[in-house]
This record gives C-alpha cells, structure tokens and sequence, in this order.
C-alpha cells in the first residue's frame, strides 16, 4: 500500500459512524473519502451524501426506499471508480454495502473490499458467510465468536474487538430518580417505541414521584422525538449528541432501552437497564421464521454464544413485540430502582460482557494489520461474483 494510503468508507448509520471515527482516529496515516455522519465527519471526512439516506430497516423499508437506494447506488460506485480509492471499506448497512462490494468486485481493476461488522450469520440466515465470501477480501468482525463462521468459506476474517469496549471513563454520581429513555436511532423505531415509553414512565411515577426523565437522541430524529413527547406527565429533558448522552448514562440510575448497540454502550458505562422493541407484522414474520437464538439484547448474546451455554433467562430483560407492554417493563424496572441485588447482577453481567469483546491487542495494530494482509484484487474471483 502507498505511503498515504486513500480509503473510501461509507457508513449508513448512527452505530456505524461510531465505528467509522474510530476507525479514522485508528489510521492517522491514510487518506478518507465516502458516506458517513456527524462523527466521522468531524474527523474530516465529507460525506457524499446525508448517511441517513442509507438507514433502511427490514424488507418493507427496503422497498419503500428503493428508487433512492439505487439513485445513491449507482452515485456511491461512480464516485468510487473516479477517485481510485486503495481500498473501500463499508461499516455495517449491509442492504447498501453488499450491493456497491458486489458491483466493485466485478471491476477489472477494483480497490481491495473489506466490510467492518459481519453479518449476524449466528442469529439467522447462516448461508450469507458463504454468499459475502464470493466477493469481499477482508471482513473486520466485532465479536470473537465471528472470524471462524466466515474462515470456513474462504474469507479472511480478523476480531479487532468492539471500540466501545475501551471507552473508559470516570463514572459520575448517579441520580437515584433518573431515569434515561432511549426509544431508537431509526423514525420508525422512536414513532413504535415512545407511546409505549410514555405509558411506562406514567405507570412508574406511581411508586417514584421525583422520578426525572432524560431522552439522548439523534440531531437526525430530533424533532420527531420532541413532538413525541408533548403532553408527557413528567417533561423529558432531550439532549442531542455523543458528550451529552454519556453524561448522562454516567449519572441515570436506570435506562429503557430500543434494541441495538446502544445496549453494548450502556453496559460499558455500567448502567443498568431494560431493552424493549417493536417492529413491523410483516418483518416479525419473517424475522421469527429465519432467527436462530433466542435474545435480542448483544449483552445476552455474547455471553451465550461465547461461554457455550443456554442461559434461562436473559441477564437484562427483554420485551419484544406483543411483550413490549407498560406493565411488563414498569415490573422489570422497579427491582433496578430499588433493589441493589438485581443491580448488582446485572453489573456482573454487562461487565462480563464488556471484557469479551476487548481486542487481544491494540485495535490499530489489528486493522492495520488486516490492511496489509488483504490480498490486492485477482480478476480470477470477478467471474464468481453475484450480480
């Protein structure tokens, strides 16, 4: 590779432009162009176009969107073949990233493709590690357990750790009446999710009448979550941005939680916490038909599928669709308000969680590393390409 080496990445959401500035902070020798939002962009990159457009969720998002995607589609490879990037590198998104690695791989003379997140082969859809292998060199997997499902296949796989697992930082005095609500990066999550939150937060003022509420939230759903919660009982405060919502995990006594990433970011801070989603009957159905493990939230699963063992019951509580009721999550939520025992537990848990996914070594010397290792691209492979 060059001494200054250009890296095209794109990322298409909140999570993944997480992912991308820590990335960019990692390589301070390389050039950045491609898609990304306000974190990676304040590392200097300019985006090609708002990350947002590229936030689709399930099949029904992907269809309502579809003239669009392939509008930014056919914009993202154009830009690709005229600057000459060394390498591309797409962080998560799958339904977009997939589709520009599938067209780019098919180049006669193309950059070397490395996707950052593997798909979630282990909780459905097993068959995609044999269908990314075809046309990527290089996968950067966030989880230990990932590297062997896609080495199986051809596709050299590194476990660079999860960044958020060394996000240090002091802890502050905790609020025993905060209460952080988190309903969702995406619209379709926050207009599911905050009616529902809304009416938990009504029912737990009941037994907690100083209880506060803080909702951190996007720039990109911020007024939608602002007009969400006019006429709440108790006014939330609503902070935007990254410093604002790790001040507050830092001092919340308990979160109520959308499903997602955003559960890894919390256990690291140590906040104890509920995770609640729902989505669309159309994707329920399909979701139910193809899913393979029985957890939502990532602090469950990476403590059952990396200590070999079927828990029981969940380490934090979760309340998906028809469960995700007032009730329930008003009853999952008071034992972490008052009872140290249930807070201790959970603290054991997350922190377990937490040091699974730190890196065995640096993440620079890791992703620097996979950089050197990914093979330039063989023309031989273009052919076996799917369309």
């Amino acid at each position: 590779m060059s001494k200054k080496p250009l890296i095209f990445l794109i990322a298409g959401e909140a999570s993944g432009d997480l992912l991308g500035a820590h990335l960019m902070q990692s390589l301070k020798g390389a050039q950045f162009t491609g898609i990304g939002g306000p974190l990676m962009q304040a590392q200097g990159l300019k985006s090609l176009f708002p990350m947002e457009e590229l936030s689709i969720m399930g099949v029904t998002g992907i269809l309502r969107d579809l003239p669009n995607l392939l509008r930014r589609l056919k914009e993202t490879v154009a830009a690709i073949k005229q600057c000459h990037p060394d390498v591309v590198i797409t962080i998560d998104a799958p339904e977009f990233s997939f589709r520009v690695m599938k067209r780019l791989h098919k180049l006669p003379q193309r950059p070397r493709l490395i996707h950052y997140v593997a798909p979630t082969v282990w909780a459905w859809r097993p068959g995609r590690a044999k269908k990314i292998a075809r046309f990527l060199d290089h996968l950067l997997c966030l989880y230990p357990f990932e590297p062997p499902l896609f080495e199986r296949w051809g596709l050299p796989a590194t476990f660079v750790g999860h960044p958020i697992a060394n996000e240090g930082r002091p802890g502050g005095v905790r609020d025993p009446n905060l209460l952080c609500v988190l309903p969702g990066s995406r619209a379709s999550e926050v207009r599911a999710l905050l009616p529902i939150f809304r009416d938990t937060v009504v029912l737990l003022q009941k037994n907690h009448p100083h209880l506060k509420v803080v909702i951190p939230t996007l720039a990109s759903v911020e007024v939608l979550v602002r007009q969400g919660v006019e006429g709440w009982a108790i006014a939330p405060q609503i902070v935007v941005g990254k410093r604002a919502k790790e001040k507050v995990f830092d001092t919340a006594f308990v979160a109520l939680a959308a499903s997602g990433t955003v559960s890894l970011e919390l256990a690291a801070a140590g906040l104890p916490f509920v995770i609640a989603y729902k989505i669309g009957k159309i994707n329920e159905l399909i979701i139910r038909w193809f899913i393979l493990i029985p957890w939502a939230c990532l602090v469950n699963i990476i403590l059952n599928l990396c200590c070999n063992e079927k828990i029981p019951t969940p380490y934090i509580p979760e309340f998906l669709q028809h469960n995700c009721t007032p009730e329930k999550l008003v009853a999952a939520l008071e034992p972490l308000l008052t009872d140290q025992k249930a807070r201790g537990a959970q603290e054991m848990a997350m922190g377990e969680a937490i040091a699974l996914l730190k890196a065995p070594s640096g993440f620079s010397h890791l992703l620097s590393s996979a950089l050197r290792s990914t093979k330039p691209p063989l023309g031989a492979r273009a052919s076996n390409a799917e369309g």
